[in-house]
């Protein structure tokens, strides 16, 4: 399938934003507007001897105005070899019909100087309403143009354009869009070209990687434009932070400041948020607050409800996408999206006497947001900003099987999130912590107490803190029990061939909000014979700690930038050997200690005590991110770290 490389502006997730326009659920078929100022085609002289393919034209224009937007794209590639065929058998275009039109201007195959007209009348393309993430229980309604691109062969140029137009009255006339060199290998011809009315006060930033285009004011625009021929898009610095991987891309935002859509999605919120005379919602606040007069106990009770008792669908079609349900609409059908679970929450604070407020953040993308221009797109998923005895707490209704209290939820990795107020909020950080536990222990005992040679009784434990207890008493609760213990024992044989599993067991500890499972067995331990010393010794990875190094980087935009480290990460392994003869002569060697590489904390101890050999190690992760000078020093010693190893030696 062709996939041509225009990063959307749109986010289609859990807060995919839409509006209430007239549907357009068909593609137009017709030349581009009188504003769109088409490109030659450039020659192939630039290619890339290794690529399967040579981009020649790559051609952005975008039209912003209060009264909607429109984005004209063109791409042409070149086929040079048969390789390149296999991903260019068809070509899709996806819209939402509720705030988008499609129109197709030319699908097309030029060969040997003639052209081949793919599109004609329209009547070859497939047009349909394609839900491709009913896997994720997410209904977003847009339509699908696809058409197979039939003889396509070595020598081709497959030639395409097309102009998106975007009107959505519920942003009231404020414009976004967001450009990035993200085609692949050498492109003969880049250009971009963005306007708006003089009048607008439109703001733009260039990101590391995406030279400075030229600004100038004509025909009563502005005009920002890019023109390069055999270009290369820069490339993010491997192993950076997220916010580095926007390298070589331009936005820009009619938004006035972060405030500005904090004040425009509040009133959604508020009235959604608003309870009929008679809403069952009372009633359920009624027997919360019967429970306990703790603000923070009657908080979580809350977050408990709308987890436990409302399944999580995202609807985002129409003024879905922007605006929540009604509360007493998401309580009475039982399901909603991220916006509906947080409206049913905050109807409950509300009830309860808890402040508290929606937030737009971003899954996965929040880091650096604080660095970009303010726009609706730059999130996909809100939550709750609860405040009680001075102290916020950060409340998400899509989770499922939290437990514990208040006490026991962390922040989320977010980086940012916008509160939405009637006064308009600006951006607030969200500080994520170490972890102050090990979120995974790990305890293997092996009982070789009646000799080296004889089966040696096994016991392993782990024991699971935080989201991953949810994860894994939320796996277990979905499984047969029969499955589960069948899956986890040949997992676990899997990994470890010395071991045969017999048993395995698990409790759940809400209090604590952990979960520990259980398995027993019986081992064969490989206890070899030193040809040095004649002495029969086990070795074992346990003190083993496995961090990769950091990668080296090619050169490129914000080279020096810092690498990134896993985080949060907290981990706990032991091993302990129970000895035949209360380990009387035996020898045991490991590693021990504390130190810092690389923005992890690694604590090791080694040893023998009452007739048992001990391994431990433990990880922790106290930085998001480290120096460029600090990687590269600590390569080295993350290499002995990922090989250190433990002996124990038998008497002879």
């Amino acid at each position: 399938m062709v996939r041509f490389w225009k990063m959307a502006a749109a986010v289609p997730l859990a807060l995919a934003f839409a509006g209430s326009a007239a549907a357009d659920d068909k593609p137009i078929y017709a030349p581009p507007a009188a504003w769109v100022k088409p490109a030659e085609l450039p020659s192939t002289a630039g290619a890339d001897p290794s690529s399967s393919f040579q981009v020649l034209l790559d051609d952005d224009q975008v039209r912003l105005d209060p009264a909607g937007d429109a984005e004209y794209n063109r791409r042409a590639v070149k086929v040079l070899k048969p390789e390149a065929l296999a991903g260019l058998n068809t070509l899709t275009e996806t819209w939402d019909p509720a705030t988008e039109q499609l129109i197709l201007h030319h699908i097309r195959i030029i060969r040997d100087g003639k052209t081949i007209d793919l599109l004609g009348d329209g009547k070859a393309m497939l047009v349909l309403r394609r839900e491709q993430n009913l896997e994720k229980a997410m209904l977003d309604g847009r339509m699908s143009a696809t058409r197979q691109l039939d003889g396509l062969q070595v020598g081709d140029i497959l030639d395409v354009a097309f102009t998106r137009i975007r009107h959505d009255p519920l942003v009231k006339g404020r414009s976004y869009d967001l450009e990035a060199e993200r085609f692949p290998g050498l492109a003969a011809h880049y250009r971009v070209s963005v306007s708006w009315p003089q009048a607008d006060p439109v703001k733009w930033r260039a990101q590391p990687g995406f030279p400075v285009p030229s600004v100038a004011s004509h025909d009563g625009r502005t005009w920002l434009t890019l023109d390069l021929h055999d270009v290369r898009a820069p490339r993010p610095p491997t192993g950076a932070p997220l916010r580095y991987a926007r390298v070589g891309t331009l936005e820009a935002s009619s938004f006035a400041d972060w405030q500005d859509v904090s004040r425009l999605m509040a009133a959604h919120y508020i009235k959604a948020a608003r309870l009929k005379p008679d809403s069952p919602i009372k009633a359920e606040a009624a027997a919360i607050a019967a429970r306990s007069k703790d603000p923070k106990v009657r908080a979580f009770l809350a977050l408990q409800a709308v987890e436990q008792k409302v399944r999580y669908l995202a609807l985002l079609m129409g003024e879905g996408g922007y605006v929540p349900a009604a509360a007493d609409e998401t309580w009475s059908r039982r399901f909603g999206d991220c916006k509906g679970k947080t409206i049913l929450l905050l109807a409950l604070l509300k009830e309860l006497g808890v402040q508290a407020e929606p937030a737009l953040v971003s899954l996965g993308g929040g880091d650096g947001m604080n660095e970009r221009e303010p726009s609706l797109a730059a999130f996909n998923h809100v939550i709750v900003r609860a405040v009680i005895d001075g102290q916020v707490y950060w409340l998400d209704g899509t989770r499922a099987g939290d437990q514990g209290g208040l006490v026991s939820l962390r922040p989320p990795p977010h980086h940012w999130a916008l509160p939405l107020t009637v006064e308009g909020a600006p951006l607030e950080a969200i500080a994520e912590p170490p972890l102050p536990e090990p979120t995974t222990e790990t305890s293997l005992r092996i009982d070789a107490s009646k000799g080296l040679d004889a089966p040696a009784p096994v016991k392993i434990s782990f024991r699971y803190a935080g989201d991953l207890a949810s994860a894994v008493r939320s796996s277990i609760g979905r499984a047969q029990k029969e499955d589960f213990i069948r899956a986890f024992k040949q997992r676990m044989a899997a990994s470890m061939n010395w071991l045969q599993p017999e048993s395995v067991d698990w409790r759940d500890d809400p209090d604590h909000d952990a979960f520990e499972i259980d398995l027993t067995g019986t081992a064969t331990m490989d206890w070899r014979k030193n040809p040095d010393f004649g002495v029969r010794e086990y070795r074992t990875d346990a003190p083993r700690v496995a961090i990769k190094p950091f990668p080296v980087r090619e050169p490129g935009p914000a080279i020096d930038a810092p690498y990134a480290v896993t985080f949060p990460l907290f981990v706990l392994n032991r091993t302990e050997i129970v000895l035949p003869d209360q380990g009387k002569g035996f020898i045991v060697r490991g590693p021990n200690g504390v130190e810092r590489v690389g923005g992890y904390e690694v604590t090791r101890a080694s040893g023998l005590a009452g007739g048992v050999a001990f391994f431990q190690a433990q990880l922790r992760s106290d930085a998001r991110e480290i120096p460029v000078a600090a990687a590269q020093a600590a390569n080295a010693r993350l290499r002995v770290l990922a090989s250190d190893e433990g002996l124990v030696r038998a008497p002879s």
